[in-house]
């Protein structure tokens, strides 16, 4: 194991594998390594899977060596966010809550992308029941960020983005429910995938909100996310090949997404526009009002199903959560029920208000985070700080959720300041293709 692959993407590594260079086992045994060695790589892993994951690898380098491999990814290992299941390891999703809970099968997805060959390193930490976009978790750890390991960095799948920044996995894999996927990768500087509601099975996942709740991948590139996906799902991976910005139109979605934005953001933000535009990209700016509405709305929707979900459970023993996690779960009882279904028929319409107005773009775009990553130390000492910095990080981020759409964040040359591209629901394929060529321009 004389070179180090751990600044290889995961499709490059793959090829290696495919070219007889790299032997999975040796791969997953440099991971593991490195992890072991990492002095922050506690506050970035739950727990580790080193049996699995060297049984997978070998059996992995038994396909390759016999032509039986069963695609690109087949033998590339990766982390997974301690809210999937895991067979006989805890997965505890974050909370003192689920201390203990282990168990009987994996996840659906997992068990999926563990037949397509994709090795499993371990478990990452994450935000408590994954209800906050800053990453910030105190019951269990607080990952670090690349750019500032004093700052939080990026929830709710703050460790899955942690573990490729720091180089301790290829990809990952993530959840996004108000842009839990996104604003991790974001502010690490990283490519992330939000998935259409439904797309991918929930099945075997510690759920926040289920009508929300989706899985995508984090990784160091848009090649990476569309091999993943496949992965995933058991299909084909998305054709990436020519795409061009040539002849694209991109709406810039002033609604909102560009109030309060911070210097740093604005300036990656309209850095990336211009890159954009000189690639060929017809860029329009313009305004949703519906946005508006629905964001008006987010707050009943979100908290009342989540405390639906996890009422009993909180209830049970609330002291063992971190107090402001539990004021947002418990904001949610004072919602009655007919007052959610009313609010979700009426985003139900604005939905498709959405579509009709955004059917001629071959994408909205805006700033991922209007903000930079939060000081951690402050977050936990100043109350009114971590109220303002939460909602801001996931106010982007929540558009793309709240109009069930998918969505994709790319670095800018700014750091920890990404730009996002939403699609409409279940076109992840050319969003994907979309991307690949708008990373082109940006780099």
């Amino acid at each position: 194991m004389a070179k180090n692959w751990q600044n290889l993407t995961a499709a490059e590594l793959g090829r290696e594998i495919g070219a007889g260079r790299i032997n999975p086992v040796d791969l997953a045994e440099q991971h593991l390594d490195a992890i072991a060695k990492h002095p922050l790589a506690e506050r970035i892993y739950a727990r580790l899977t080193p049996a699995r994951a060297r049984a997978e690898a070998m059996a992995a380098h038994g396909r390759a060596r016999r032509g039986f491999r069963r695609g690109l990814l087949d033998g590339v290992p990766i982390s997974w966010k301690d809210l999937f299941d895991t067979v006989g390891v805890a997965t505890e999703a974050g909370s003192a809550l689920l201390k203990g809970r282990i168990p009987e099968r994996d996840a659906e997805v997992l068990e999926v992308a563990t037949q397509g060959g994709l090795v499993c390193l371990g478990k990452t930490h994450m935000s408590e029941l994954a209800f906050s976009g800053l990453g910030l978790n105190p019951i269990t750890a607080t990952p670090p960020c690349i750019n500032d390991e004093s700052a939080v960095p990026g929830g709710s799948s703050s460790g899955a983005a942690a573990s490729v920044a720091y180089g301790l996995a290829p990809a990952a894999i993530g959840s996004d429910t108000g842009g839990s996927v996104r604003i991790p990768a974001a502010w690490n500087d990283l490519v992330g995938l939000k998935t259409t509601a439904g797309r991918i099975p929930l099945t075997g996942t510690v759920p926040l909100c289920e009508r929300f709740d989706t899985i995508g991948p984090i990784a160091k590139t848009v090649e990476d996310c569309a091999l993943l996906l496949a992965a995933m799902e058991g299909g084909r991976p998305t054709d990436l090949g020519g795409a061009s910005l040539s002849g694209m139109r991109f709406l810039v979605l002033e609604t909102v997404a560009l109030d309060d934005l911070r210097e740093r953001p604005a300036q990656g933000f309209e850095d990336a526009v211009a890159r954009l535009a000189a690639a060929g990209a017809q860029i329009t700016h313009g305004k949703v009002p519906e946005v508006a509405e629905a964001m008006g709305l987010a707050a009943l929707i979100f908290t009342a199903e989540a405390y639906g979900i996890w009422r009993d459970r909180i209830e049970a023993a609330p002291q063992k959560m971190f107090p402001r996690i539990l004021e947002r779960f418990r904001s949610g009882a004072s919602f009655a029920a007919s007052d959610y279904v009313a609010a979700w028929r009426r985003l139900e319409v604005l939905r498709r208000v959405w579509l009709e107005k955004t059917a001629g773009y071959d994408a909205v775009i805006l700033p991922t985070s209007p903000i930079l990553p939060p000081q951690a130390g402050r977050l936990m000492t100043d109350d009114p700080y971590y109220v303002t910095e939460n909602l801001l990080a996931l106010r982007n981020t929540r558009i793309g959720n709240l109009m069930g759409l998918c969505g994709l964040t790319l670095p800018t040359m700014q750091p920890s300041c990404g730009i996002s591209f939403l699609g409409a629901p279940h076109q992840e394929e050319r969003l994907l293709r979309v991307g690949a060529a708008a990373a082109k321009a940006l780099r």
